[in-house]
């Protein structure tokens, strides 16, 4: 079993993928072979719209890393996408990546039948996260895939997904920051319970 995360952040290796770690680290104690995918790291182009991918599953773009990225996407049983709160949305990196996906989509759905799952952050408590969130899963479920979610399914209901927040609380007219999105315990425990509900979901599509 093969698990993939995606993070769109333009800061590599800060709160964004820490969270994804956490999501990793916990499918990896179930047996999940996981990888960490940071977008800075690849030349990805933008979609010129060519509309050749209405043809063939295939992009008209072969002198950037996408084709790699692709592969890794198909290779994987479940994907989980990882950004920041841009202006409630997604960082233009992980826009950029869902666009050149659509050679996956247009003529099959290549990655239907995996397991999906996004998780997001903001500085702020109420930041955007849920409207950033359902942009990441809706893409997911256009391609097929099947939503894992957060809900224990042995405990109470805390979380609806993974959207965390920097802002610890306001007192005295003034804000207090976390240090780190890893330091809210609530979204921790979010991110450990979607690793192990998406190990649980590929186990039963599998069986």
């Amino acid at each position: 079993m093969k698990i993939i995360a995606i993070n769109g952040s333009h800061r590599k290796g800060k709160n964004t993928a820490a969270l994804l770690n956490n999501v990793l680290e916990e499918a990896a104690t179930l047996g999940a072979t996981t990888e960490l995918l940071e977008l800075t790291d690849f030349n990805i182009k933008f979609c010129i719209s060519c509309n050749k991918c209405l043809g063939k599953p295939q992009c008209s773009i072969t002198d950037d890393d996408m084709a790699a990225v692709g592969n890794k996407l198909l290779a994987a049983d479940g994907i989980v996408l990882g950004s920041p709160v841009y202006w409630s949305n997604v960082t233009a990196l992980m826009k950029n990546f869902m666009d050149r996906t659509r050679y996956l989509h247009m003529i099959k759905n290549l990655l239907a039948g995996k397991v999906g799952a996004a998780i997001t952050n903001s500085g702020l408590r109420h930041g955007g996260q849920e409207a950033t969130l359902k942009i990441m899963e809706y893409f997911l479920q256009g391609h097929g895939l099947h939503l894992a979610d957060t809900r224990d399914p042995e405990g109470t209901i805390m979380s609806a997904g993974v959207t965390g927040s920097l802002m610890a609380d306001f007192k005295d007219d003034k804000v207090i920051w976390r240090r780190s999105a890893t330091d809210d315990e609530l979204t921790v425990t979010a991110c450990k319970q979607l690793g192990r509900n998406m190990v649980k979901l590929i186990e039963q599509l599998n069986k």
